[in-house]
């Protein structure tokens, strides 16, 4: 009737098919580019939202009009924005131009730094897999909880007075 299969060789030759590596080839990832050569990507962090450009330059990163380093004073801040770079290995290949709303300084860093993931991935798609293990691709959910009524902010009670 039928024969016991014992082993994957035996399964391979019962089946008959190709590899299964083989079969279930990942499609290539194309350049995503516009007329002039840059890849655009949008970040978000906390209530900030970042609108990136990337092309190929000298590496100068402009941010709301301004040169990173004037916009973002803050040295933590720039390595935020840099970080990006360093992981992909490509410091000193693009030129950034950002534009960044909403939130305080740290949040606008940071949906910078998405942006600017982001429109490497799609500028080179094979920067795709060191950006991806370094977490820069996905959006950090985290935001202020909202506060609640009958209480000081989300989560604080008004103080206890027992009468």
């Amino acid at each position: 009737m039928v024969d016991e299969i014992k082993s994957l060789d035996a399964l391979r030759e019962a089946v008959g098919g190709a590899p299964v590596a083989e079969a279930v080839a990942a499609p290539k990832r194309e350049p995503v580019k516009d007329a002039l050569g840059r890849s655009y990507a949008t970040g978000r962090r906390k209530n900030a939202v970042a609108r990136v450009w990337v092309k190929p330059g000298s590496g100068k990163i402009t941010v709301n009009g301004k040169p990173v380093e004037q916009y973002f004073a803050r040295p933590v801040l720039q390595m935020v924005v840099n970080q990006a770079f360093q992981i992909a290995g490509v410091v000193g290949r693009f030129d950034v131009m950002a534009t960044v709303a909403g939130g305080g300084l740290s949040g606008q860093a940071g949906a910078v730094k998405h942006g600017l993931s982001h429109a490497l991935s799609l500028q080179e798609p094979e920067l795709r897999p060191s950006l991806k293990k370094a977490g820069f691709l996905t959006r950090d959910s985290r935001a202020v909880e909202r506060k609640k009524f009958g209480r000081a902010k989300a989560r604080r009670s008004f103080q206890f007075s027992k009468r």
